[in-house]
């Protein structure tokens, strides 16, 4: 059984794959206690693997984004596997404290607080306040690298930022823009 937090279907509102109709897979619970975090940890309801695939096949998108808090204290292989048997490409965001299982196919790492267990990432997102972002992508290396204001509340340094390190791009939650879920 898992605790889930939401499941819904709308378009990804960050990252690579913005723009992208997806359903989403919000688990509950964190081991990390952000302060700008949207998510009620203590709300979900538990659901088989077999309830939560059900569910997320009433939708006509094929890529599921799972988040949380940290989807990663609960998603393993046997869910990972009854999701991939209805060809779901399955994207993750996680905080990088845990390890990814196999069946994964697209990592954003979104890191907060160290130590970091990830051993993969495909796209290293960081919600940027003005801390040192080149030290934490030398830690976890990746592909491709966004920057996201911390709640619309500091775009303009972080645009300055990405026009000062072009190796960086900008991520806004256009999701939020565009105030849909």
């Amino acid at each position: 059984m898992y605790k889930v937090n939401e499941i819904f279907y709308s378009l990804q509102g960050e990252g690579y794959h913005t723009g992208t109709p997806a359903v989403f897979l919000r688990m509950s619970g964190c081991n990390r206690a952000c302060a700008f975090c949207d998510t009620d940890h203590s709300a979900g309801r538990m659901m088989s693997a077999e309830e939560i695939v059900a569910e997320i096949t009433r939708y006509p998108a094929r890529h599921l984004v799972v988040t949380g808090g940290e989807p990663l204290l609960q998603l393993d292989s046997a869910l990972l596997r009854a999701i991939k048997a209805e060809r779901f490409f399955v994207q993750i965001e996680t905080n990088g404290s845990l390890p990814v299982p196999p069946e994964v196919d697209w990592v954003t790492c979104s890191p907060k607080d160290a130590p970091w267990k990830i051993d993969r990432i495909d796209e290293l997102k960081i919600v940027y306040q003005g801390q040192d972002v080149e030290a934490i992508a030398a830690l976890l290396p990746a592909p491709r690298h966004f920057l996201q204001p911390c709640s619309g509340q500091n775009i303009q340094e972080t645009i300055a930022y990405c026009l000062a390190h072009p190796h960086w791009r900008l991520s806004l939650q256009t999701h939020k823009l565009l105030d849909i879920r």
